[in-house]
C-alpha cells in the first residue's frame, strides 16, 4: 500500500476494482485542520473523469500499468491480433478493448496498448493516420475548399467528411481522436 505523497500526474490507482489514472493533483495545506490531497481521476476503460479527496497519509492502492509498443498485424474475426516490438509476441485483443481505434486500423499499423498483470486496458492510437480513400462521389467543376463537405470511405471501411474537391484514390490525414480530415497527403 502506498500514500497520497506517493501521487503523481500518470500515476493509476486502484478504486473499488477499477482501475483509476491521475489527470491532476493538488497538495493543499489549510490553516486551519488537517492537510489534503485534490485529485482529478480518469477511468482507465470508460474514460470517466471524477474529482476525488484524500486526507494526507491515506493509504491508497497503486497499479502496475505497462504502455509498450505493438504492431497490428490482423483482425481473426474474435479478436484483434498485435505483435510486441521488443520481443516478437503475439497477443489478441477484444473488439470492446481495441474500441473506436478498429476505425483507423490497418497492418503494419504502430499503436501503444496498455497492460495491467498481462490484461490489456485500452489501444492508444497516434494522434493522425495517413488513409487512401476508396470510395466518394466525384466532385464537380468549380468545387472549392470552402464549398462544403461530401461523405468518403477510406480503405478501413469507416466513413468520414472531406471537402468536395477530394478524389478517390487520395491519401488523407485523419486526427484519430475525432475522426476529423486534417488533409492531402502527397
Amino acid at each position: 500500500m502506498a500514500s497520497t505523497a506517493d501521487i503523481k500526474n500518470g500515476v493509476v490507482l486502484s478504486i473499488d476494482g477499477q482501475l483509476w489514472s491521475v489527470v491532476e493533483f493538488q497538495h493543499v495545506k489549510p490553516g486551519k485542520g488537517g492537510a489534503f490531497v485534490r485529485t482529478k481521476l480518469k477511468n482507465v476503460v470508460s474514460g470517466k473523469v471524477v474529482d476525488r479527496t484524500y486526507n494526507a497519509g491515506a493509504k491508497i492502492e497503486i497499479e502496475n500499468v505497462d504502455r509498450r509498443d505493438f504492431t497490428y498485424l490482423y483482425n481473426d474475426g474474435d479478436s484483434y491480433v498485435f505483435m510486441d516490438v521488443s520481443d516478437y509476441d503475439q497477443l489478441s485483443v477484444s473488439p470492446t478493448v481495441v474500441g473506436d481505434a478498429a476505425n483507423y486500423l490497418l497492418e503494419n499499423q504502430q499503436v501503444q496498448i496498455a497492460l495491467n498483470n498481462g490484461n490489456p486496458l485500452y489501444v492508444e492510437m497516434p494522434a493522425s493516420v495517413v488513409l487512401e480513400i476508396t470510395y466518394t462521389e466525384p466532385g464537380l467543376q468549380g468545387d472549392r475548399s470552402s464549398a462544403g463537405t461530401k461523405p468518403a470511405t477510406l480503405e478501413t471501411g469507416y466513413e468520414i467528411q472531406v471537402p468536395l474537391f477530394v478524389e478517390q484514390g487520395t491519401k488523407v490525414k485523419v486526427d484519430t481522436r475525432t475522426g476529423d480530415y486534417l488533409g492531402r497527403v502527397n
